[in-house]
């Protein structure tokens, strides 16, 4: 496994990954020895996290490749499917995925998710609405789905 550190709004992000892909995202407020070398196996991703955090792409298109369960993959697979800029409920999840009576297993998968940002577990909400479990902060969560929908109500006065 090979890691590159880059700098982003939110902290630091390490990523972790090989040939066959990226397989986790830690980000952290600590400030890590930044490298400047960045491996070859994770250019295009930290590439395309850098043009995430610029506002100039929306989507990921390099190998992913994260570890655990045949039920946390299908969830981590079933979080690429929701838009940029959208938001779905854990019980929403759950029934994508087929079973409404597995929503505490969904929530716990999708905070389980090791590729924050790129697989969204962040557009995961409350069927409330509410800012609900985020294993980054609610902070982290607030600043991506602001990001992805910045356009913000007018104020008439």
């Amino acid at each position: 496994m090979e890691t590159a550190f880059i700098h982003t709004p939110l902290g630091v992000a390490k990523l972790i990954g090989d040939s066959n892909g990226l397989s986790e995202i830690k980000v952290t407020d600590a400030e890590e020895t930044i490298t400047t070398k960045i491996p070859q196996n994770l250019k295009i991703a930290a590439e395309q996290l850098q043009q995430y955090f610029a506002g100039t792409r929306n989507n990921f298109d390099f190998n992913l490749n994260p570890k655990g369960t045949d039920f946390q993959k299908r969830v981590w697979e079933a979080l690429l499917l929701i838009p940029y800029g959208k938001t779905v409920s854990y019980m929403d999840l759950s029934k994508t995925l087929g079973d409404v009576k597995a929503i505490r297993a969904v929530a716990a998968a999708n905070g389980k998710n090791p590729l924050w940002i790129v697989v969204p577990c962040h557009r995961v909400i409350g069927s409330d609405g509410s800012l609900t479990g985020y294993a980054g902060g609610l902070h982290r969560k607030k600043w991506l789905l602001d990001h992805e929908n910045p356009v913000k109500q007018q104020s008439l006065f």
